[in-house]
């Protein structure tokens, strides 16, 4: 397949180009090939995207909600129609597998399409009797929303951003990672093809100066980021001197719980999918898994066993479990936080090292350390990369505190066969979102987001309108006015 798209950008229903703008190379990870060369939007390119996603949101939020939900569900559509093609470009985009991006980029993009295309002849206010009078609200779109979006899921992120956000009324400016610049541009192609108008999805790339730049535009209404905590800082610090709406997912140091009685097997798998997958590149992943004392030899030894059968390879191959990090810088991370571990007293028990075979492209062997304590390196910090901890508790109290010592607040899990603890236990954890007896599943019909520094504000679900809509509440009188004088 040719990465190389027809022009850097996507405004106004086309493709445009100004190469004056800083050079984006879009490598593939599994090589280190440069696969394509886009250009940085320049003011006048960010000029022309927010005066065509302005001008098409007022003719967008004029039409009735059925009618936008018809072009959200035919976006839907022609997303699932090409999911192969599209699953072969973000694997080049990303390096992440093709047997993962088969079933869970597109794919997820389209099922949140699907759902707010259902939702949007839903969003109505509602009436408050008052006696004779009686008040009626209306749920009103907020304007433009800015859109930015991490490296680990670009299509994902850019449906989950806009399903709601166009849903409710709005335009999106979407800017990519510029690590990933290239799925984007396909599903700003598809938004023209199913009916939407010309400005209504535009895509933007660049740097950071050009997210500050959507962020702080003055015709910016919103801004939703999918990043870094460092990042999110400084985009809501630049939407908050315009007092702008936000939604900001970030980062975490998830725990996961696993009880003395719990299913081992699932535990595993669980920790498993929660640590290696997309070669640990998701941001809820469960990276602190707490082990009771008592099951914690059974299931490292049952942990090590299943994660030696690992397929690592080229993530353009099916059979494919395993494929390399986003880019070189993230390897090298990747690296200083194992050796921190190793320094700290951390026992290195799987992996940790460059697979065999593997030196082109940014692979590192999915890793496991046990012996690892609450002050360690590796359990406070986001490692992003297939990096597991093992720490081990004794009772449901201690762990609990352990757990939600951390700034972050993003996810957790709990693994018992007792389901009364496992919803008290829950219910004490500070996470946004918590499985039990499972880990990492995200349906559009329930929400997502983080606490504390994790994140403010909800993706998916009804809960994502109330983030993308305004209210607006009208008194209607029935009667005589009356006055003092």
């Amino acid at each position: 397949m040719d990465a190389q798209p027809k022009a850097s950008h996507f405004i106004d229903g086309e493709y445009c180009e100004d190469e004056t703008g800083a050079l984006i190379e879009c490598v593939f990870a599994a090589t280190g090939e440069v696969i394509a060369r886009l250009h940085s939007a320049t003011p006048a390119l960010i000029e022309k995207a927010m005066q065509s996603a302005e001008r098409a949101q007022k003719a967008w939020a004029a039409l009735a909600p059925v009618e936008r939900g018809r072009v959200l569900r035919r976006v839907a559509d022609i997303l699932r129609e090409r999911n192969r093609e599209l699953s072969e470009l973000e694997t080049l985009d990303t390096g992440k597998p093709l047997q993962e991006t088969l079933v869970a980029d597109a794919a997820s993009g389209a099922e949140a399409l699907e759902y707010f295309a259902g939702l949007a002849a839903t969003i109505t206010g509602e009436t408050v009797p008052l006696g004779n009078d009686f008040v009626y609200t209306l749920r009103e779109p907020l304007g433009v929303c800015v859109g930015i979006g991490a490296w680990n899921y670009p299509t994902q992120i850019a449906c989950w951003k806009a399903a709601p956000a166009l849903a409710c009324g709005n335009a999106m400016v979407f800017k990519p990672s510029e690590m990933t610049p290239l799925c984007a541009l396909k599903l700003a192609e598809i938004f023209i093809e199913a009916g939407a108008p010309a400005g209504l999805f535009n895509v933007v790339q660049g740097y950071g100066d050009v997210g500050a730049a959507l962020a702080t535009d003055a015709r910016t209404d919103k801004v939703s980021l999918t990043g870094s905590v460092p990042t999110g800082r400084k985009v809501y610090a630049g939407a908050a001197e315009g007092i702008r709406h936000v939604t900001m997912e970030l980062g975490g140091k998830s725990p996961m719980i696993v009880f003395d009685d719990a299913d081992i097997e699932n535990a595993v798998s669980a920790s498993i999918n929660g640590n290696f997958y997309s070669t640990g590149q998701i941001c809820s992943n469960g990276t602190r898994v707490f082990v009771h004392r008592d099951i914690e030899t059974a299931f490292i030894d049952r942990l090590i066993e299943r994660t030696k059968n690992a397929r690592i390879g080229d993530p353009r191959d099916e059979a494919t479990q395993l494929g390399p990090l986003i880019s070189s810088a993230q390897r090298d991370k990747v690296r200083d936080y194992i050796a921190k571990a190793t320094d700290e007293g951390a026992t290195l028990a799987y992996g940790g090292a460059v697979p065999e075979g593997f030196d082109t492209g940014y692979y590192i062997e999915p890793t496991i350390f046990t012996g690892v304590n609450d002050e360690m390196t590796i359990a406070r910090e986001e490692v992003f990369g297939p990096v597991m901890s093992i720490l081990t508790f004794a009772d449901e109290d201690e762990v609990i505190d352990r757990a939600n010592d951390t700034p972050f607040g993003l996810a957790a899990g709990v693994f018992t066969r007792d389901l009364t603890r496992a919803h008290r236990v829950v219910r004490a954890l500070e996470a946004g979102t918590c499985w039990i007896n499972t880990y990492n599943l995200t349906p559009v019909e329930a929400p997502f987001g983080g606490m504390k520094q994790s994140g403010v504000g909800r993706e998916n679900s009804r809960a994502a309108i109330e983030h993308y809509s305004q209210v607006k509440s009208v008194y209607v009188a029935m009667g005589d006015v009356e006055a003092p004088y």
